[in-house]
């Protein structure tokens, strides 16, 4: 009986693995631990390396190198090297469990060394990805990421990918006898593994070569087969022949019928997305059934819809396992480029960052009573919008330090697509309702439903513009020439809206013209009046030097000239340093105003025949920094 008990305990831990140690815990009072503990016994089972058979001094460094993946699968998730010291506790004890399970004589604590504070102890200072790219210089971060981007199953790219790895562990995390107790050794082989391979921590390549884990099976158990099944094969070669001619004159007839079909849906699905084809997304994204959808959202209930665009709606809802999740349901779809919009949701979730919304899923259906469905699934931000916390009525003003960190995780965001991923994504909508937060805080770009891969990671190429008005950038709403500059000038107007308040677009209750916000600021600035675009009565403001500061770098970003801008990774490093703003020159035109057709016609007139260059132009802040101009390699015309 209590065998029974045993096995159907076992099989109903396989079956809801998650919900179990949940409710347990819960149960307990005790914390919930993060880390994907069940997975890590998966690929022990799966592999075919005999752990009973190793050494003392192997076992301690398996298990070191397990804690090691399973820190970086969870820093690819949460952003963070360290878990809280109640929930690392709790980790610690089901860690310790699943070892007692493989590697029944050894003692994590007593035989290896190891502290339980291995989970929570920070190592220098270092508690997230943030911090740790803060530490490297930005050189041998871009040497990171290029050398560790691609698959690491074979010798040669693992040790192209390991060496630089070496180098920064011995320069910044060579910290003695700590091993054991914060295991600073292991932070940048931790951080390449969750950001900068796109495959992630428990990809087989990934795990054999940053974490000496060889998951992977090996034939050497079928070997006492072969002889029976090449035996088989032999006594059945007559018939297998007569088989496979059998099977290639019904594949032969098959193929031919449906050549067309194949021919047309390719022509539809993929030629309208050039490039995309250089992403592998390897992602362990779901496939959500409608059903499923409809029950989380109480079949589409009003009540449950938290957003509407032009694109569709968004639902909040509740899936089975009691995790809320955002579905972004689109408009007027058909089945026509089913292919392509799977490759592009694909695409969009390989890209993993701390300040970028996680994909989790998606849904597509045609039914035989209602139209085509696509939907995609999103985590839920419970805090809402920038948009929310800046123009929603009853909100409490933002403070100055939480101001500033949501405009430095925006930079960051935005400067991983451009700089961070191969190829480069431009986001063409950033604004102040696509840039979410979480309880803490922390940005997430969101609405990549617009994101369009080029050939070479340098632009877009689409058939129209898109984005909002008020937040385009003028070289792409009037020629519809787009490069990562024109996010830049996005990121302009929403940073002159965090630090005014006011919209992108400023309404005169006392006419119909209307202005832009970007005009409004640049009047200011021009007369010396930096402190004069700040939203009144700004609770815990700071130093005058540093909003200053913000000020320029908006103007700066917003400048209606793209090579006046700095690119994201120049943006970066003058917002979280003591770098100087470079000089902005004055406009050779005023923006928009009005947006009716007539005077929108004059204003390109005008735009084509100014005869100066954003250089020839007074200086309205002057630096010896100037913008460093990489050749707008990037630009090109959309029609």
């Amino acid at each position: 009986m209590s065998h029974l008990f045993f096995f159907l305990f076992l099989g109903l831990n396989l079956v809801f693995p998650n919900s179990t140690v949940s409710s347990t815990h819960e149960a307990l009072g005790k914390a919930v631990c993060p880390l994907n503990i069940n997975h890590f016994r998966k690929l022990i089972i799966q592999s075919s390396q005999p752990l009973q058979l190793l050494s003392e001094a192997a076992e301690c460094q398996y298990v070191l190198q397990g804690i090691r993946l399973l820190r970086s699968q969870y820093l690819r998730v949460s952003g963070n090297f360290t878990l809280p010291p109640d929930v690392a506790e709790v980790c610690w004890d089901l860690f310790g469990n699943l070892f007692d399970e493989f590697m029944p004589r050894l003692r994590i604590e007593s035989t290896c060394g190891f502290k339980r504070s291995l989970l929570s102890q920070v190592c220098n200072n270092i508690k997230n990805s943030s911090q740790f790219e803060r530490l490297i210089s930005p050189n041998e971060l871009n040497q990171i990421r290029g050398s560790c981007y691609k698959s690491l199953g074979n010798t040669s790219p693992c040790h192209l990918c390991v060496d630089p790895l070496l180098s920064i562990n011995k320069a910044y995390f060579n910290v003695p006898d700590g091993g054991n107790v914060t295991d600073c050794e292991g932070y940048p082989f931790i951080y390449a593994a969750a950001f900068a391979n796109r495959f992630g921590p428990t990809d087989l390549g990934t795990a054999k070569c940053l974490f000496l884990l060889n998951f992977s099976r090996t034939s050497a158990r079928s070997e006492p087969h072969k002889a029976v099944i090449l035996g088989v094969l032999v006594g059945c070669l007559h018939g297998f022949v007569g088989a496979v001619l059998v099977v290639w004159c019904v594949w032969m007839w098959h193929s031919r019928r449906t050549k067309r079909k194949r021919t047309n849906l390719t022509q539809l699905g993929t030629t309208s997305l050039p490039g995309m084809e250089m992403v592998d997304g390897n992602t362990a994204l779901r496939r959500f059934t409608l059903d499923e959808i409809k029950r989380a959202t109480r079949n589409f209930s009003r009540d449950n819809i938290i957003g509407m665009g032009g694109y569709g709606n968004v639902y909040k809802g509740i899936l089975e396992d009691g995790s809320e999740v955002a579905f972004k349901r689109f408009k007027n779809c058909s089945a026509a480029g089913e292919e392509a919009f799977v490759h592009e949701v694909e695409v969009i979730a390989s890209v993993k960052h701390v300040n970028l919304l996680a994909l989790r899923g998606y849904c597509t259906v045609t039914g035989p009573f209602e139209a085509h469905q696509r939907i995609i699934v999103c985590d839920l931000m419970r805090n809402g919008s920038l948009y929310d916390h800046l123009f929603g009525s009853g909100m409490k003003k933002l403070s100055w330090p939480i101001r500033q960190k949501i405009t430095l995780g925006m930079a960051r965001g935005l400067a991983y697509l451009h700089h961070g991923v191969q190829p480069a994504i431009i986001h063409r909508d950033i604004k102040a309702s696509n840039i979410l937060v979480d309880e803490t805080f922390e940005p997430k770009l969101a609405d990549f439903g617009l994101a369009k891969f080029t050939a070479e990671g340098l632009t877009h190429l689409s058939t129209r513009v898109a984005g909002t008005l008020g937040y385009v950038a003028p070289e792409y709403a009037l020629y519809g020439q787009l490069s990562e500059r024109s996010d830049v000038y996005s990121f302009g107007v929403v940073l002159l809206e965090i630090l005014s308040g006011k919209k992108a677009i400023i309404p005169n209750d006392h006419s119909y013209e209307t202005l832009l916000l970007t005009d409004w600021a640049w009047s200011l600035v021009r007369e010396g009046r930096l402190l004069d675009v700040i939203e009144e009565a700004m609770p815990e403001l700071g130093a005058k030097d540093e909003i200053e500061k913000y000020v320029l770098v908006a103007i700066l970003c917003s400048h209606p000239v793209a090579y006046a801008r700095p690119t994201m990774d120049q943006l970066i490093k003058i917002l979280e340093n003591d770098c100087p703003v470079p000089s902005i020159p004055d406009r050779p035109f005023p923006l928009l105003a009005h947006f009716d057709d007539k005077e929108m016609s004059m204003s390109i007139t005008g735009l084509r025949d100014t005869p100066k260059s954003a250089e020839q132009h007074t200086l309205v802040h002057k630096s010896d920094h100037p913008v460093q101009n990489d050749g707008d390699k990037g630009v090109i015309s959309e029609s």
